[in-house]
Protein backbone atom coordinates (compact mmCIF):
# COMPACT_ATOMS: atom_id res chain seq x y z
CA UNK A 1 0.00 0.00 0.00
CA UNK A 2 1.81 3.30 -0.97
CA UNK A 3 0.68 6.26 0.81
CA UNK A 4 -0.55 9.27 -1.10
CA UNK A 5 0.94 12.45 -0.10
CA UNK A 6 -2.04 14.76 -1.23
CA UNK A 7 -4.72 12.81 1.06
CA UNK A 8 -6.01 13.19 4.04
CA UNK A 9 -4.84 10.11 6.47
CA UNK A 10 -8.50 9.46 7.27
CA UNK A 11 -8.84 8.60 3.41
CA UNK A 12 -6.26 6.03 3.95
CA UNK A 13 -7.00 4.14 6.95
CA UNK A 14 -11.17 3.74 5.37
CA UNK A 15 -9.07 1.45 2.67
CA UNK A 16 -8.11 -1.74 5.30
CA UNK A 17 -8.22 -5.07 3.98
CA UNK A 18 -9.94 -7.62 5.66
CA UNK A 19 -9.19 -8.86 8.92
CA UNK A 20 -10.58 -11.89 11.20
CA UNK A 21 -11.84 -9.12 13.40
CA UNK A 22 -14.26 -6.54 12.18
CA UNK A 23 -13.84 -2.95 13.46
CA UNK A 24 -17.76 -2.89 13.41
CA UNK A 25 -17.39 -6.16 15.38
CA UNK A 26 -15.82 -4.29 18.09
CA UNK A 27 -17.70 -1.27 18.14
CA UNK A 28 -21.05 -2.83 18.45
CA UNK A 29 -19.83 -4.98 21.23
CA UNK A 30 -18.99 -1.61 23.26
CA UNK A 31 -21.77 0.25 25.36
CA UNK A 32 -22.54 3.49 23.42
CA UNK A 33 -22.61 5.38 26.24
CA UNK A 34 -18.52 4.89 26.24
CA UNK A 35 -18.63 6.64 23.23
CA UNK A 36 -20.00 10.13 24.90
CA UNK A 37 -17.98 12.41 26.11
CA UNK A 38 -19.35 14.90 29.31
CA UNK A 39 -18.92 18.24 29.83
CA UNK A 40 -18.52 18.01 33.53
CA UNK A 41 -16.72 14.91 34.08
CA UNK A 42 -13.76 15.96 31.99
CA UNK A 43 -14.08 19.29 33.11
CA UNK A 44 -14.07 18.26 36.88
CA UNK A 45 -10.28 15.68 35.65
CA UNK A 46 -9.10 18.63 34.24
CA UNK A 47 -9.62 21.46 36.71
CA UNK A 48 -8.78 19.23 39.51
CA UNK A 49 -5.38 18.66 37.65
CA UNK A 50 -4.86 22.00 36.99
CA UNK A 51 -5.93 23.13 40.34
CA UNK A 52 -3.37 20.47 42.18
CA UNK A 53 -0.27 21.52 39.72
CA UNK A 54 -0.77 24.75 40.86
CA UNK A 55 -1.58 24.14 44.80
CA UNK A 56 1.66 22.22 44.53
CA UNK A 57 4.02 24.33 43.11
CA UNK A 58 3.11 26.89 44.83
CA UNK A 59 3.46 25.20 47.73
CA UNK A 60 6.91 24.46 47.41
CA UNK A 61 7.87 28.26 46.32
CA UNK A 62 7.03 29.33 49.08
CA UNK A 63 8.08 26.52 51.50
CA UNK A 64 10.38 24.83 50.43
CA UNK A 65 13.19 27.39 50.33
CA UNK A 66 12.13 28.17 53.92
CA UNK A 67 14.20 24.71 54.82
CA UNK A 68 17.40 25.65 56.52
CA UNK A 69 19.04 22.37 56.07
CA UNK A 70 20.81 22.61 53.03
CA UNK A 71 20.91 18.46 52.01
CA UNK A 72 16.70 18.80 53.27
CA UNK A 73 16.15 21.52 51.38
CA UNK A 74 17.64 19.78 48.21
CA UNK A 75 15.69 16.46 49.07
CA UNK A 76 12.33 18.85 49.25
CA UNK A 77 13.21 19.90 45.81
CA UNK A 78 13.67 16.70 44.05
CA UNK A 79 10.46 14.93 45.90
CA UNK A 80 8.54 18.46 44.60
CA UNK A 81 9.77 17.31 40.71
CA UNK A 82 8.95 13.61 40.76
CA UNK A 83 5.19 14.99 42.17
CA UNK A 84 4.42 17.85 40.03
CA UNK A 85 5.73 15.79 37.05
CA UNK A 86 2.94 12.79 37.67
CA UNK A 87 0.33 15.83 37.61
CA UNK A 88 2.10 17.59 34.84
CA UNK A 89 1.91 14.31 32.84
CA UNK A 90 -1.89 13.82 34.18
CA UNK A 91 -2.50 17.42 32.25
CA UNK A 92 -0.24 15.48 29.13
CA UNK A 93 -2.62 13.00 28.84
CA UNK A 94 -5.81 15.45 29.12
CA UNK A 95 -4.20 17.49 26.20
CA UNK A 96 -3.54 14.15 24.32
CA UNK A 97 -7.11 13.48 24.80
CA UNK A 98 -8.48 16.79 23.39
CA UNK A 99 -5.70 16.06 20.49
CA UNK A 100 -8.05 12.85 19.98
CA UNK A 101 -11.32 14.89 20.57
CA UNK A 102 -12.20 12.76 23.30
CA UNK A 103 -12.68 14.85 26.31
CA UNK A 104 -15.28 17.05 25.58
CA UNK A 105 -18.03 17.05 23.06
CA UNK A 106 -16.90 20.34 21.76
CA UNK A 107 -14.22 20.11 18.81
CA UNK A 108 -13.42 23.95 19.51
CA UNK A 109 -13.02 23.22 23.35
CA UNK A 110 -10.60 20.55 22.47
CA UNK A 111 -8.83 22.07 20.71
CA UNK A 112 -8.48 25.18 22.98
CA UNK A 113 -7.75 23.41 25.81
CA UNK A 114 -5.29 21.09 24.08
CA UNK A 115 -3.66 24.14 23.10
CA UNK A 116 -3.20 25.60 26.23
CA UNK A 117 -2.04 22.75 28.14
CA UNK A 118 0.77 21.14 25.01
CA UNK A 119 2.19 24.45 24.81
CA UNK A 120 2.93 25.01 28.83
CA UNK A 121 4.08 21.55 28.49
CA UNK A 122 6.20 22.73 25.72
CA UNK A 123 4.72 20.33 22.58
CA UNK A 124 3.91 21.59 19.45
CA UNK A 125 0.12 20.71 19.69
CA UNK A 126 -1.20 21.39 16.65
CA UNK A 127 2.10 19.56 15.32
CA UNK A 128 2.08 16.98 17.27
CA UNK A 129 -1.73 16.18 16.71
CA UNK A 130 -1.20 15.91 13.00
CA UNK A 131 1.61 13.06 13.47
CA UNK A 132 0.15 11.12 16.31
CA UNK A 133 -3.32 10.95 14.26
CA UNK A 134 -1.09 9.26 11.50
CA UNK A 135 0.51 6.97 13.98
CA UNK A 136 -3.10 5.81 15.05
CA UNK A 137 -4.03 5.17 11.57
CA UNK A 138 -1.11 3.39 10.60
CA UNK A 139 0.52 1.76 13.51
CA UNK A 140 2.73 -0.94 13.53
CA UNK A 141 3.17 -0.89 9.92
CA UNK A 142 6.53 -0.81 9.43
CA UNK A 143 6.18 1.78 6.24
CA UNK A 144 4.37 4.12 7.90
CA UNK A 145 4.27 4.25 11.58
CA UNK A 146 5.38 7.52 13.27
CA UNK A 147 6.25 5.72 16.85
CA UNK A 148 9.10 3.34 17.78
CA UNK A 149 9.26 1.61 14.60
CA UNK A 150 12.39 -1.04 15.06
CA UNK A 151 15.14 -1.77 12.51
CA UNK A 152 14.57 -5.23 10.61
CA UNK A 153 17.36 -7.83 10.81
CA UNK A 154 20.00 -6.52 8.68
CA UNK A 155 19.32 -3.17 9.68
CA UNK A 156 20.17 -3.70 13.14
CA UNK A 157 23.72 -5.43 12.73
CA UNK A 158 24.79 -3.17 9.82
CA UNK A 159 24.39 -0.47 12.12
CA UNK A 160 25.42 -1.76 15.33
CA UNK A 161 29.16 -1.03 15.01
CA UNK A 162 28.31 2.39 14.01
CA UNK A 163 26.03 2.49 17.10
CA UNK A 164 29.19 1.55 19.09
CA UNK A 165 31.65 4.24 17.77
CA UNK A 166 28.47 7.43 17.93
CA UNK A 167 27.48 8.03 21.77
CA UNK A 168 24.80 9.87 20.78
CA UNK A 169 22.78 7.32 18.74
CA UNK A 170 23.28 4.63 21.83
CA UNK A 171 20.88 7.72 23.31
CA UNK A 172 18.54 7.44 21.27
CA UNK A 173 18.11 3.59 22.28
CA UNK A 174 17.40 4.41 25.78
CA UNK A 175 13.51 4.84 26.23
CA UNK A 176 14.20 7.01 29.47
CA UNK A 177 16.16 9.44 28.46
CA UNK A 178 14.75 12.56 30.21
CA UNK A 179 15.00 14.66 25.90
CA UNK A 180 13.59 11.87 24.24
CA UNK A 181 10.10 13.99 23.13
CA UNK A 182 12.11 17.25 22.83
CA UNK A 183 14.45 14.74 20.55
CA UNK A 184 11.06 13.39 19.12
CA UNK A 185 9.66 16.94 17.99
CA UNK A 186 12.73 18.35 16.75
CA UNK A 187 13.76 14.97 14.34
CA UNK A 188 11.05 12.69 14.00
CA UNK A 189 12.93 9.63 15.45
CA UNK A 190 11.83 6.37 15.95
CA UNK A 191 9.53 7.48 12.87
CA UNK A 192 9.61 5.10 9.65
CA UNK A 193 11.60 6.82 6.81
CA UNK A 194 8.77 6.32 4.84
CA UNK A 195 5.91 7.93 6.93
CA UNK A 196 6.52 11.67 5.28
CA UNK A 197 4.04 13.50 3.21
CA UNK A 198 6.70 15.34 1.23
CA UNK A 199 10.06 13.90 0.66
CA UNK A 200 13.02 14.29 3.58
CA UNK A 201 14.24 17.80 3.80
CA UNK A 202 18.00 18.67 3.77
CA UNK A 203 17.26 21.51 6.09
CA UNK A 204 18.05 21.78 9.71
CA UNK A 205 14.74 21.08 11.83
CA UNK A 206 12.99 20.52 8.10
CA UNK A 207 11.71 16.96 9.37
CA UNK A 208 10.67 17.94 12.95
CA UNK A 209 7.03 19.24 14.04
CA UNK A 210 8.05 23.04 14.02
CA UNK A 211 8.86 23.57 10.28
CA UNK A 212 5.54 24.72 8.90
CA UNK A 213 6.68 23.58 5.65
CA UNK A 214 8.43 20.43 6.51
CA UNK A 215 8.41 17.43 5.41
CA UNK A 216 6.37 16.20 7.83
CA UNK A 217 2.78 18.53 7.13
CA UNK A 218 0.57 18.79 4.12
CA UNK A 219 0.33 22.20 2.57
CA UNK A 220 -2.82 23.36 4.10
CA UNK A 221 -1.70 22.30 7.63
CA UNK A 222 1.29 25.71 7.62
CA UNK A 223 -0.87 27.48 9.06
CA UNK A 224 -1.24 25.32 12.23
CA UNK A 225 2.14 24.42 12.46
CA UNK A 226 3.06 27.79 12.70
CA UNK A 227 0.38 28.22 15.87
CA UNK A 228 2.07 25.96 17.69
CA UNK A 229 5.26 27.57 17.20
CA UNK A 230 3.62 30.36 18.43
CA UNK A 231 2.54 28.84 21.25
CA UNK A 232 5.72 27.22 21.96
CA UNK A 233 7.15 31.19 21.82
CA UNK A 234 4.74 32.29 24.36
CA UNK A 235 5.47 29.83 26.81
CA UNK A 236 9.21 30.14 26.80
CA UNK A 237 8.60 34.38 26.71
CA UNK A 238 6.60 33.34 30.20
CA UNK A 239 9.27 31.42 31.64
CA UNK A 240 11.54 34.48 31.09
CA UNK A 241 9.89 36.56 32.50
CA UNK A 242 9.06 34.59 35.46
CA UNK A 243 12.68 33.96 35.73
CA UNK A 244 13.45 37.67 35.62
CA UNK A 245 10.72 38.04 38.47
CA UNK A 246 11.16 35.16 40.79
CA UNK A 247 15.04 33.89 39.40
CA UNK A 248 16.12 31.84 36.60
CA UNK A 249 17.20 29.30 39.60
CA UNK A 250 13.62 28.73 40.69
CA UNK A 251 11.75 28.77 37.84
CA UNK A 252 14.15 25.76 36.47
CA UNK A 253 13.40 24.41 39.67
CA UNK A 254 9.95 24.79 39.73
CA UNK A 255 8.93 23.98 36.03
CA UNK A 256 12.11 22.20 34.31
CA UNK A 257 12.27 19.30 36.93
CA UNK A 258 8.53 18.38 36.31
CA UNK A 259 9.18 19.27 32.84
CA UNK A 260 11.52 16.46 32.44
CA UNK A 261 9.78 13.71 34.58
CA UNK A 262 6.99 14.22 32.04
CA UNK A 263 9.35 13.62 29.33
CA UNK A 264 10.76 10.39 31.25
CA UNK A 265 7.24 9.53 31.51
CA UNK A 266 5.88 10.08 27.81
CA UNK A 267 8.79 8.21 26.30
CA UNK A 268 8.58 5.29 28.70
CA UNK A 269 4.80 4.50 28.80
CA UNK A 270 5.17 5.06 25.06
CA UNK A 271 7.81 3.02 24.90
CA UNK A 272 6.17 0.35 26.76
CA UNK A 273 3.03 0.15 24.99
CA UNK A 274 4.18 -1.00 21.59
CA UNK A 275 7.43 -3.16 22.36
CA UNK A 276 6.95 -6.33 23.89
CA UNK A 277 7.74 -9.96 22.86
CA UNK A 278 4.55 -10.76 22.28
CA UNK A 279 3.79 -7.66 19.65
CA UNK A 280 3.76 -8.57 15.72
CA UNK A 281 4.89 -5.53 13.44
CA UNK A 282 3.64 -5.82 9.92
CA UNK A 283 4.83 -4.90 6.36
CA UNK A 284 2.49 -2.52 4.41
CA UNK A 285 1.03 -5.87 2.51
CA UNK A 286 0.08 -7.76 5.46
CA UNK A 287 -0.95 -4.82 7.88
CA UNK A 288 -4.63 -3.71 8.13
CA UNK A 289 -6.03 -1.13 10.49
CA UNK A 290 -7.19 -3.92 13.05
CA UNK A 291 -3.91 -5.71 12.90
CA UNK A 292 -2.05 -3.02 13.79
CA UNK A 293 -4.43 -1.23 16.37
CA UNK A 294 -4.44 -4.81 18.48
CA UNK A 295 -0.71 -5.27 18.48
CA UNK A 296 -0.21 -3.15 21.36
CA UNK A 297 -0.67 -4.29 25.29
CA UNK A 298 -2.21 -2.90 28.05
CA UNK A 299 0.28 -2.64 30.84
CA UNK A 300 -0.22 -1.92 34.72
CA UNK A 301 1.00 1.08 36.72
CA UNK A 302 -1.07 0.68 40.22
CA UNK A 303 -3.15 4.19 41.72
CA UNK A 304 -0.83 6.13 39.71
CA UNK A 305 -1.23 4.55 36.35
CA UNK A 306 -5.00 4.99 37.19
CA UNK A 307 -5.81 8.26 38.70
CA UNK A 308 -3.15 10.39 37.91
CA UNK A 309 -2.12 9.40 34.03
CA UNK A 310 -5.72 8.59 33.64
CA UNK A 311 -5.78 4.76 33.00
CA UNK A 312 -3.40 5.82 29.46
CA UNK A 313 -0.64 3.00 30.68
CA UNK A 314 -3.95 0.22 31.66
CA UNK A 315 -6.41 0.71 28.65
CA UNK A 316 -4.24 1.28 25.40
CA UNK A 317 -5.48 -1.12 23.23
CA UNK A 318 -9.25 0.05 22.96
CA UNK A 319 -7.48 3.52 22.68
CA UNK A 320 -5.38 2.70 19.43
CA UNK A 321 -9.03 0.91 18.37
CA UNK A 322 -11.42 3.88 19.23
CA UNK A 323 -9.08 6.82 20.59
CA UNK A 324 -12.60 8.99 20.96
CA UNK A 325 -13.76 7.07 23.47
CA UNK A 326 -12.87 9.43 26.86
CA UNK A 327 -11.01 8.22 29.69
CA UNK A 328 -13.29 7.64 32.24
CA UNK A 329 -14.84 5.14 29.69
CA UNK A 330 -12.21 2.86 28.78
CA UNK A 331 -12.28 0.29 31.01
CA UNK A 332 -15.66 -0.53 30.38
CA UNK A 333 -14.96 -0.32 26.88
CA UNK A 334 -11.96 -2.72 27.21
CA UNK A 335 -13.93 -5.49 28.91
CA UNK A 336 -16.62 -5.12 26.48
CA UNK A 337 -13.86 -6.24 23.49
CA UNK A 338 -11.93 -8.59 24.98
CA UNK A 339 -14.37 -11.48 24.59
CA UNK A 340 -14.33 -10.61 20.98
CA UNK A 341 -10.43 -10.08 20.49
CA UNK A 342 -9.72 -13.59 22.03
CA UNK A 343 -6.05 -14.08 21.55
CA UNK A 344 -5.79 -11.09 19.72
CA UNK A 345 -6.01 -8.60 22.95
CA UNK A 346 -2.19 -8.43 24.23
CA UNK A 347 -2.08 -7.33 28.25
CA UNK A 348 0.94 -7.60 30.57
CA UNK A 349 -0.14 -7.04 33.98
CA UNK A 350 1.64 -8.81 36.27
CA UNK A 351 4.20 -7.30 35.24
CA UNK A 352 5.52 -3.91 36.97
CA UNK A 353 7.28 -1.01 35.62
CA UNK A 354 10.41 -1.62 36.01
CA UNK A 355 10.46 -5.59 35.09
CA UNK A 356 8.42 -4.94 32.03
CA UNK A 357 10.72 -1.95 30.68
CA UNK A 358 14.14 -4.23 30.95
CA UNK A 359 12.08 -7.09 29.38
CA UNK A 360 10.96 -4.62 26.42
CA UNK A 361 14.60 -3.12 26.17
CA UNK A 362 16.67 -6.53 26.02
CA UNK A 363 14.49 -8.71 24.12
CA UNK A 364 13.17 -6.51 21.33
CA UNK A 365 16.71 -5.08 19.82
CA UNK A 366 14.97 -5.96 16.20
CA UNK A 367 12.41 -7.59 14.27
CA UNK A 368 12.28 -10.29 12.16
CA UNK A 369 9.68 -12.02 9.32
CA UNK A 370 8.35 -15.21 10.27
CA UNK A 371 7.42 -17.88 7.68
CA UNK A 372 4.35 -17.21 6.41
CA UNK A 373 2.89 -18.59 3.11
CA UNK A 374 1.36 -15.86 1.85
CA UNK A 375 3.13 -12.17 2.14
CA UNK A 376 -0.64 -10.91 3.81
CA UNK A 377 -0.60 -13.42 6.78
CA UNK A 378 2.97 -12.34 7.54
CA UNK A 379 3.97 -10.61 10.42
CA UNK A 380 7.74 -9.76 12.07
CA UNK A 381 8.38 -10.36 15.34
CA UNK A 382 10.85 -8.86 17.91
CA UNK A 383 14.58 -10.41 18.54
CA UNK A 384 17.18 -10.19 21.09
CA UNK A 385 20.59 -8.78 19.37
CA UNK A 386 23.22 -8.27 19.39
CA UNK A 387 24.13 -12.22 18.29
CA UNK A 388 25.12 -11.83 14.56
CA UNK A 389 24.46 -14.41 12.13
CA UNK A 390 27.47 -16.04 10.93
CA UNK A 391 28.56 -13.52 7.93
CA UNK A 392 28.94 -10.91 10.53
CA UNK A 393 31.40 -13.22 13.08
CA UNK A 394 34.19 -12.52 10.76
CA UNK A 395 33.66 -8.60 10.01
CA UNK A 396 36.92 -6.43 10.77
CA UNK A 397 35.09 -5.81 14.43
CA UNK A 398 33.83 -9.34 14.50
CA UNK A 399 35.13 -10.11 17.93
CA UNK A 400 33.91 -6.37 19.80
CA UNK A 401 30.61 -7.85 18.70
CA UNK A 402 30.78 -11.07 20.31
CA UNK A 403 31.81 -9.62 23.69
CA UNK A 404 29.31 -6.81 23.00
Amino acid sequence: MALNYNSHPAEVAAKDGPSDIRIDELKKAIPPRCFKSSYIRSSFSLFQDMALAILIMRAAFLFVPQIQSVPVRWLAWAFYGWIEGLIFTGLWVLAHECGHGALFPSKYMNNFFGFVLHSALMVPYFSWQSTHRRHHLYANNMNFDHNYVPPRESEYFKTLWSKVQRVEDLAEDVPAQLLGMPTYLLTNITASPTSLHRPKSKRWLGNGHLDPTGSLFRPEEAYLVLCSDLGLVAMAAALYFTGRQIGSGTTMLLYLQPYFWVNHWFVAITYLHHTHPDLPKYEPEAWNFVKGATATVDREFGPIGRYLFHGIIEFHVVHHLFPHIPFYHREEATQAIIPVLGDAYHCDKDRRFLPGLWESFTKCQYVEADEATSPKDQALWYKSGPSPPPEYSMTRKGWLLKIW
